[in-house]
């Protein structure tokens, strides 16, 4: 069994869209927590859509985030403490195979991707890279990269640094082996979950490699180019007074909605930029 955590703010679309992916392709029993981190756009479809989904035992948990609720810092870095912490009390917290932690604009496009990153660590415990915290997707960010000579999975893979945290998946000890984010140095923020990290997973691996990627693909990152970024248009327009209506992204949002899943997974699995951009 795995756990799946899910930050989202605003882009219901593409979140529909992600959740979709994950019933989809996945092989194994899951559970998905998902943080709704500051909404102001389509509230009441929000709650409409995750309270169907709660009928319907798809999510395990719907967390509505505020302002106060994040203490004014970044709330994706806010969710992830809040993920770990809970994960920590779980008396079979060790019971499960992995964690993963996503946005919402990533989509799983491959089929028994969860099976692939269970063979992933079990292989890398084999082989005894006890510095690697961290599996996703290659190339998913990552720099300073060494090409394994073993097989990961059955498939070639690369260590290295850094790498984006839109797709990770780590240990159920990740609490405890490279610990929480220092909320303080993020207040104010929207970005800089990662860059923090970055520093814990470094200390963690005492200065060597942390995080592996498996070339193969098993995710396709949306923002951007599909669904815009929250992060990124926020931190543009720091100081602008109207930057809550730029996060809106109405025509993208109708433009998503009216594809099918099957007519918006044809369309980003033939999009090279995408394939290759992450």
């Amino acid at each position: 069994m795995i756990k799946i955590m899910i930050t989202c703010r605003n882009r219901l679309s593409i979140t529909c869209k992600c959740l979709t992916a994950i019933q989809k392709f996945s092989k194994l029993p899951h559970q998905i927590f998902i943080y709704d981190n500051l909404t102001n756009y389509k509230i009441q479809e929000h709650f409409l859509y995750f309270s169907l989904l709660y009928e319907k035992g798809i999510i395990s948990q719907y967390t509505v985030n505020t302002k106060e609720s994040t203490f004014n810092s970044f709330s994706k870095a806010v969710a992830s403490n809040m993920f770990l912490t809970q994960h920590s009390q779980d008396p079979k917290k060790d019971e499960c195979d992995f964690l993963v932690c996503m946005d919402n604009d990533i989509i799983i496009v491959k089929e028994g991707w969860d099976e692939i990153l269970k063979n992933a660590w079990t292989d890398i415990k084999k082989l005894g890279f006890n510095n690697i915290k961290i599996i996703g997707s290659y190339p998913g960010g990552i720099k300073n990269k060494i090409l394994l000579k073993q097989k990961i999975a059955e498939r070639d893979a690369v260590i290295g640094k850094l790498g984006g945290s839109g797709f990770w998946s780590f240990q159920p000890n990740f609490y405890e082996d490279v610990g929480l984010l220092d909320l303080k140095k993020l207040v104010g923020l929207n970005k800089k979950h990662d860059q923090l990290y970055w520093n814990l997973l470094d200390k963690s691996s005492k200065g060597k490699e942390y995080i592996m990627g498996l070339k193969d693909k098993l995710v396709v990152h949306c923002g951007g180019k599909i669904a815009s970024s929250v992060c990124n248009i926020l931190t543009r327009n720091n100081n602008n007074k109207n930057k809550l209506d730029l996060i809106k992204f109405e025509e993208i949002e109708n433009k998503i909605d009216a594809m099918t899943f099957n007519e918006f997974y044809n369309t980003i699995i033939n999009d090279n930029e995408l394939l290759n951009n992450w």
